[in-house]
């Protein structure tokens, strides 16, 4: 049985969201609070599995909370309850080393809390599975002094598929901000997360990193030097004139971006020029994208246990055969440059 304790100033959001975690048989909610310096107070007597926080709530908030839990000396996996207007808090709290997020329902509680449930408990069943690692610390990053950044890029750059799920933003910010200004290759990114949030999250990596991050859209152009973030709630694949094409097909595996779409589309149609990347993630997505980038003679890169804070993506693509390295996530953008640097 997976222990949870749900922080909501709203006991009516208290109530939704036991309601919710309990329809799952092996999910039981232990202990609820209404702050968060009363979830600090239970727990010194109560040890549960995996917490939901509540972002914004008086006296102490989600995110003051969140340091507390992180600086325990087994911090509890946690999982962050966000409104539409606390993106750049929930980016934050990811930051500190937050599990994941869900949005809140939006307008009535009924009009999305079929979709929202599901995601949760499949959240806190990955989150409850993690196994114990030292806290990624994300230091200061200068990108990597390489020839690369002198040389102009030609007209058949290499392009990065990059695919990422929970704990994915925390590793994307040990990636991207490695890889130098004026990078002879295209990068693409999907992440998964909720309409709303990936511009922001987009905003967030342009800042720290050398080369430009934008959230996709419709028409955008692969070009050297520029990462495209699959905007949330679209899947994003890449036509034959290397332009994005976006959708609201249904769900795959659960999710809209998919991974797969992403790394089967550019694989189609840009053959080996394409070098596929699967980090921490639960789920399998991904697995099916690597083979088609493999079948069409790309190389593929998975992260390493040892670093990825969810293994199921990167388990699911090792199971598949459908990768050519493993490494730990510190050596990913070292391998990603190097083998950028022999294409060029």
């Amino acid at each position: 049985m997976i222990k949870v304790m749900v922080v909501d100033d709203s006991l009516f959001m208290r109530q939704i969201f036991k309601n919710t975690i309990e329809e799952s048989d092996d999910l039981k909610v232990i202990a609820t609070a209404s702050n968060g310096a009363k979830a600090l107070k239970k727990l010194e007597d109560i040890k549960p599995d995996v917490i939901t926080m509540d972002v914004e709530m008086p006296e102490k908030n989600g995110l003051e909370t969140l340091r507390e839990i992180m600086k325990l000396k087994h911090p509890i996996p946690t999982i962050m309850i966000s409104a539409m207007d606390d993106r750049e808090t929930v980016m934050k709290a990811l930051e500190l080393g937050a599990f994941d997020f869900i949005p809140k329902p939006d307008g009535s509680v009924s009009m999305n809390i079929d979709d929202i449930t599901k995601s949760l408990i499949l959240k806190i069943k990955a989150a409850a599975r993690m196994e114990p690692k030292d806290p990624l610390k994300i230091k200061p990053i200068t990108p990597y002094k390489s020839k690369i950044s002198r040389k102009k890029p030609k007209k058949n750059f290499p392009i990065i598929a990059i695919g990422t799920s929970s704990g994915g933003p925390k590793a994307l910010k040990a990636v991207l901000p490695v890889i130098p200004a004026g990078f002879p290759a295209a990068l693409l990114i999907v992440q998964h997360m909720p309409a709303g949030f990936t511009t922001s999250f987009a905003n967030r990596l342009n800042q720290e990193s050398a080369i430009t991050v934008k959230e996709a859209a419709e028409g955008d152009t692969m070009t050297p030097g520029l990462a495209l973030l699959a905007p949330g709630n679209y899947h994003m694949q890449i036509n034959k004139q290397g332009k994005v094409v976006l959708n609201q097909w249904a769900t795959k595996w659960g999710v809209r971006p998919c991974v797969d779409y992403m790394m089967t589309s550019t694989s189609r149609h840009f053959k080996d020029r394409v070098i596929g990347v699967i980090l921490t993630g639960m789920g399998s997505d991904g697995a099916e994208g690597m083979k088609n980038i493999k079948k069409n003679n790309g190389f593929g890169i998975v992260e390493d246990r040892s670093t990825a804070l969810v293994y199921g993506m990167p388990g699911s693509t090792i199971k598949a055969n459908a990768y050519d390295e493993i490494l730990p996530l510190h050596q990913i953008p070292f391998k990603i440059i190097e083998l950028v640097e022999r294409r060029i």
